[in-house]
């Protein structure tokens, strides 16, 4: 990389404010998201059926919070192993996130095709 091309890149280390600024606003936010999760995930567990959304929920607010904590780690420490680990378990969220949005988007078509079904056997 040329001397141009490496003076617009922002370092990532751990001195630069705006980088520290940006890890606290959004550890901030992670912790806030995950606590929400959590507490959303407990919500649904009062239910049996909807239990079965309500555990992933929970684990799914688990792992940003624990993402959220490495990060801050990161930020203080600048070891690799710090952002690995926040990177596998935001990961690991997004996995949850997708897979519950799948299985959700499936039963919500079931349903509507279910619904157009008895409504048309109604008509006769």
């Amino acid at each position: 990389m040329s001397n141009g091309e490496s003076s617009s890149v922002m370092s990532i280390e751990q001195n630069n404010p705006q980088f520290q600024a940006n890890v606290s606003d959004m550890t901030r936010y992670m912790r806030f998201m995950g606590m929400f999760y959590i507490i959303v995930g407990a919500i649904y567990c009062i239910g049996i059926i909807t239990a079965v959304f309500g555990v992933p929920v929970i684990f799914m607010g688990m792992r940003l919070r624990e993402s959220a904590e490495s990060f801050t780690r990161f930020a203080a420490s600048n070891a690799f192993e710090d952002i690995a680990r926040a990177v596998e378990r935001q990961t690991r969220f997004f996995f949850i996130n997708y897979v519950l949005l799948i299985v959700g988007l499936v039963i919500a078509v079931i349903y509507i095709i279910v619904m157009i079904a008895v409504i048309g056997n109604m008509a006769y």
